[in-house]
């Protein structure tokens, strides 16, 4: 039996996508797979880890736990539309690069992206705060110290 598709339309990093999807392909696999866009990883695949997240019409997401076909008529952010080139990082991507918020790279772009999303709803969050904002991505390598010191970084250097 044939796998139903759909045909869908949405932006993704400013680019208006058309195209047809099986019924089942999730997000993750659509950006992965079909559009090239890799700075999205994969980890759990069920929605624990947060190394898909992406943001969807303003709202950070497992892209893992959404299906293509939901979609439709969205816009969506990856990390790739995040800064303008590797010698211009955004404020966020440096603060994690200055302060060791980062290793092995798997959960970075779903720290990055939560961060920003925590950022434009706190944007002077305690650390409870972005602790509580950040506890949909787990990282294996740095530990949380780091991470935590990184977004605070980026405030104080806001301020400043």
């Amino acid at each position: 039996m044939k796998n139903k598709t759909y045909d869908i339309t949405f932006t993704v990093n400013n680019k208006l996508e058309k195209m047809t999807v099986e019924a089942r392909t999730t997000v993750l696999s659509l950006l992965r797979d079909q559009l090239g866009l890799t700075g999205t990883k994969e980890g759990c695949s069920n929605g624990n880890c947060g190394a898909c997240t992406v943001n969807i019409d303003g709202y950070t997401i497992d892209s893992c736990c959404v299906f293509g076909v939901e979609i439709e008529g969205s816009t969506i952010e990856t990390i790739e539309n995040f800064s303008s080139d590797a010698k211009n990082l955004h404020p966020i991507q440096e603060s994690f690069l200055r302060n060791g918020g980062l290793q092995c790279g798997i959960c970075t772009p779903g720290f990055i992206l939560s961060t920003q999303h925590l950022l434009k709803n706190i944007p002077d969050p305690t650390e409870d705060e972005i602790r509580l904002w950040l506890a949909g991505n787990l990282c294996r390598c740095t530990g949380y110290d780091k991470i935590i010191l990184s977004v605070q970084d980026i405030i104080s250097s806001e301020s400043s």
